[in-house]
């Protein structure tokens, strides 16, 4: 049960690690990127949330297997 509790921890920790490294490396295309996220509607912002939940859920899938 440790165990599961610690690979989710892992994995929020990765995100973190991923989340961070654009701002990071190049914050002025970080800025540009999320203007423009932030101008399309809705509909589109949560296209693109599904389709990366998706995208990751086929990949656990994937290396899980």
């Amino acid at each position: 049960m440790l165990y599961e509790w610690q690979d989710l921890f892992v994995a929020l920790a990765l995100v973190f690690v991923i989340e961070g490294m654009l701002p990071f490396l190049r914050p002025e295309a970080w800025r540009k990127t999320m203007g423009r996220i932030a101008t399309k509607p809705d509909q589109a912002v949560r296209l693109l949330g599904f389709i990366s939940m998706m995208t990751g859920v086929i990949l656990l899938y994937i290396i899980r297997r």
